[in-house]
């Protein structure tokens, strides 16, 4: 199965009862925006955490008249992370929407061994991307939380995205496992941990999957190039998820695709006891919107 774009992935997530959604350090309208325009679409139906008056400010502007009983008031970053994950803990909330808030305090509230909500040995970040030169979307993990994943790591990461891929519909992801170069080389660690992943793939150990590496990200996204060199696999030109070997790798990659190159990103936390959004403080609110409503239908489906 392939998936075109967002409008295609829209129309693909099923429609169903809006989604209980915490919403950590609300005071910021990009975020209200996006958060307003999925509970009008009965997507979600979001608790607010932060500061109460310029929230109500921000909502009132936007035609917005908020019941107190959706409200949290909450006071610096720590606490309106620390108050949201209360909330999810205590059951009034199926999805994290991240607001005016850093993302490392958020998720540091999350993977609180007593007061946190992990739920998977690790915790990653899934891209997902529209970009135009592209013929289908694309899973980058992870440019957002694990700095220097090690082989272990790697496969974490790969079995967390692989999973989303497969919620979307996606029978057998094609992952390219990205490296400079397409040689296995011991003065390049990331080669023998892409050439190790791909053989856990062909062992069957990370599901139903076809993954390839290393490979360098020119072949995994054009058939051509890979045709010139003499690089024969089916993920070549032709693949769905790209892990890349650092976080640095991800971020440039990913805010390259999406910026200078015209692309759409949502973007998703896996690993927790719920989705969680994440998106930078200066995102658009319809990337914002796109990655609420990913996260929803995931939290609807785990209903």
């Amino acid at each position: 199965m392939v998936i075109s774009g967002f409008q295609e992935l829209k129309a693909r997530l099923r429609e169903s009862e809006p989604v209980e959604a915490v919403v950590a350090a609300a005071q910021d309208r990009h975020t209200l925006e996006a958060v307003f325009q999925a509970q009008t679409d009965g997507l979600i139906s979001p608790i607010l955490v932060g500061d109460v008056e310029k929230i109500q400010d921000i909502a009132r502007t936007l035609g917005h008249d908020l019941p107190p009983e959706r409200l949290v008031e909450a006071g610096d970053e720590g606490d309106c992370a620390q108050k949201s994950v209360d909330l999810i803990r205590r059951g009034r909330g199926r999805m994290l929407i991240k607001g005016m808030l850093q993302t490392g305090t958020l998720l540091r509230a999350v993977v609180q061994p007593d007061t946190g909500i992990r739920a998977a040995r690790l915790l990653s970040h899934v891209a997902i991307l529209d970009v135009p030169a592209y013929h289908k979307l694309m899973f980058v993990s992870d440019g957002g939380m694990v700095v220097a994943p090690d082989l272990e790591q790697k496969a974490e990461i790969l079995r967390n995205v692989l999973s989303l891929c497969r919620f979307l519909g996606y029978e057998a992801p094609k992952a390219a496992v990205l490296c400079a170069a397409e040689a296995v080389s011991s003065k390049m660690p990331e080669t023998e941990d892409a050439a190790a992943l791909k053989a856990m793939g062909e062992r069957g150990e990370l599901g139903p999957c076809l993954v390839e590496g290393p490979i360098s990200f020119d072949l995994a996204t054009d058939r051509a190039a890979a045709e010139i060199k003499g690089y024969h696999s089916p993920v070549a030109g032709d693949a769905d998820v790209f892990l890349v070997p650092s976080i640095a790798a991800g971020n440039l990659m990913c805010k390259a695709l999406y910026g200078m190159a015209g692309g759409r990103m949502a973007g998703v936390v896996l690993g927790a006891s719920v989705p969680i959004t994440v998106n930078s403080r200066s995102a658009s609110p319809e990337e914002k919107y796109d990655s609420i409503a990913i996260a929803a239908a995931m939290a609807q489906s785990n209903s």
